[in-house]
């Protein structure tokens, strides 16, 4: 039997289970057109996506999306280890001449792509926020084949100035950005953005996908306490900062519910990387200029591996840049590290002041 090509895959599933309904979307200047055999879906989709919806035109991205049943395939998927301080296997995937397959372990979605060919099939209705997660990969990869060097970082903009934030596995850099954007900033993104070359400097790009954030980030901005109950509130405020901070607990947080109309901007210049080195504690925080040439172990915090959802359009591997092309990168804006002891309010101040004036004084305000 002929092994099996993406090519084969897509016209099997797409003759299969036909689609009716599409959903158009502008991230940027990028337009994606998702195509779906289920008008549930596309009214979940364009839903979440309600900031981003477009009209027409041309389509950049094209996906398709087919509800239908578990999908059994007859191939050697090999399993994807889970990520460094996790024990949960998510994906297992397998490689064919001309594409790729991704299928989901819990759910058993399967993900199909390769050569611009993107297609999900399976339980989809049910797994929504898979389906937005699979969207927004196609964006990463359309950006990163343009040359952009992938991030795990927060990022908001006020005027013309923009700044990312990175930090540590749970230093905070949602919360920071959440702070930041109760003071009048501009959300660009929460987990992970591109960072390119502009004419004047970086510029930033934001993914679509909401904050999720745990119930100690919530209780400390007033913005966001309408997504707790009551009876949560009650039981959170209960517990110290130290039980908040360990608990795995999650809300979603819409920036427009919360902050207002507008306020989700999806690019911007970079100006600035936060990388958050801090600790609990009474300290005081410590905040200093950095030259990232030379300060390579803060570097990690903002890296981001492609994944197994980026195929390179130009064939190849993909292979993950080192840490010196990100430093060759960030040394065209200013890298601030903050240690010491965890400071919010601080540290927001400190932001809001580089995001006005461009300069950074490293001055915090008294605890």
């Amino acid at each position: 039997m002929a092994e099996p090509t993406r090519k084969g895959l897509v016209e099997t599933y797409r003759k299969t289970y036909p689609t009716r309904e599409a959903l158009r979307l502008a991230f940027g200047e990028c337009r994606i057109v998702v195509e779906t055999n289920s008008g549930g879906l596309k009214n979940n989709l364009a839903d979440y996506y309600k900031g981003f919806l477009s009209q027409g035109g041309r389509a950049d991205i094209r996906i398709t999306v087919h509800q239908a049943p578990v999908q059994d395939l007859a191939l050697s998927f090999v399993t994807k280890p889970p990520d460094p301080g996790k024990t949960k296997i998510k994906e297992a995937y397998v490689d064919l001449s001309d594409g790729r397959v991704v299928r989901k372990q819990l759910t058993a979605i399967l993900f199909v792509f390769g050569n611009g060919d993107h297609l999900a099939v399976g339980p989809c209705l049910e797994n929504t926020n898979q389906i937005v997660n699979f969207v927004n990969n196609r964006y990463i990869e359309w950006r990163l084949d343009r040359g952009g060097l992938l991030g795990h970082a927060a990022g908001i903009t006020l005027g013309p100035r923009g700044l990312a934030v990175a930090g540590f596995s749970g230093m905070g850099k949602s919360t920071l950005a959440l702070h930041l954007m109760r003071r009048g900033t501009a959300f660009v993104s929460n987990d992970r953005m591109i960072v390119e070359n502009g004419k004047d400097g970086l510029c930033m790009h934001g993914v679509p996908k909401e904050p999720r954030i745990n119930p100690g980030t919530a209780l400390s901005n007033p913005c966001l306490g309408g997504i707790i109950s009551l009876e949560d509130k009650k039981r959170f405020s209960r517990l110290s900062k130290a039980e908040l901070w360990d608990l795995e607990y999650k809300y979603d947080a819409p920036i427009e519910a919360c902050f207002g109309p507008g306020r989700f901007v999806l690019s911007g210049s970079m100006d600035g990387l936060v990388i958050l080195n801090w600790e609990r504690g009474e300290s005081p925080l410590i905040a200093r200029t950095v030259v990232p040439s030379e300060r390579k172990d803060l570097l990690s915090a903002f890296r981001k591996k492609k994944g197994l959802f980026y195929l390179p359009s130009n064939g190849g591997h993909g292979d993950d840049p080192a840490l010196e092309t990100y430093a060759a990168f960030l040394s065209k804006c200013k890298v601030i590290e903050m240690a010491g002891g965890a400071d919010f309010e601080a540290a927001t101040t400190m932001c809001l002041r580089f995001l006005e004036s461009g300069e950074f004084d490293g001055k915090p305000r008294p605890r």
